[in-house]
């Protein structure tokens, strides 16, 4: 590698490092993984196409396109919960509970207050949202994005606790 590459490498370290440590812990893999990927991909890029012209902002997309390919990815490996030559849980009756359930549960995030409302529905989104990218839409601080999911999701058990016993009541 010529000096310019290691220059960039080096000028870069410190960015991919706090990216990576601020992303990886939403997605609940390791920092150093994260990076790992990212170095791959700007190897790839300056083998292929040379240094970016915006190195910063490169990196910083490249972080987030890679946490959503670990976030499609850990959703595509869930592990069996049940014997997988157990027909029990296919078949349209558990298909319609699953669907109902997962109404209720937009139902009972839209009665929320607005802000939580909002912020649930950001979390749920099929766009597979960042924490940063999140915090930036509803205007707060990625930092309090935790404590506040913890507050919103704490709102929704206590409006669907009720719900729950009422159906278990009923059968």
């Amino acid at each position: 590698m010529g000096h310019m590459t290691d220059d960039l490498l080096t000028d870069l370290r410190p960015l991919l490092a706090a990216e990576a440590s601020a992303e990886a812990h939403a997605t609940g893999c390791e920092p150093g993984d994260l990076e790992q990927a990212v170095w791959l991909r700007l190897l790839e890029r300056l083998a292929t196409d040379g240094p970016p012209h915006d190195p910063p902002g490169w990196l910083r997309r490249a972080v987030r396109a890679e946490v959503r390919r670990i976030r499609r990815t850990i959703r595509r490996e869930r592990p069996f919960e049940t014997d997988p030559a157990d027909d029990r849980d296919h078949g349209p009756e558990p298909s319609a509970l699953t669907t109902a359930r997962h109404r209720a549960l937009r139902e009972a995030v839209h009665r929320l207050p607005a802000r939580c409302s909002r912020l649930l529905q950001a979390l749920l989104s099929p766009e597979d949202l960042t924490y940063r990218e999140i915090a930036g839409e509803l205007g707060i601080s990625q930092g309090s994005l935790g404590p506040e999911r913890s507050r919103c999701l704490g709102c929704l058990r206590r409006l669907l606790t009720p719900e729950v016993a009422a159906r278990q009541v009923r059968g």
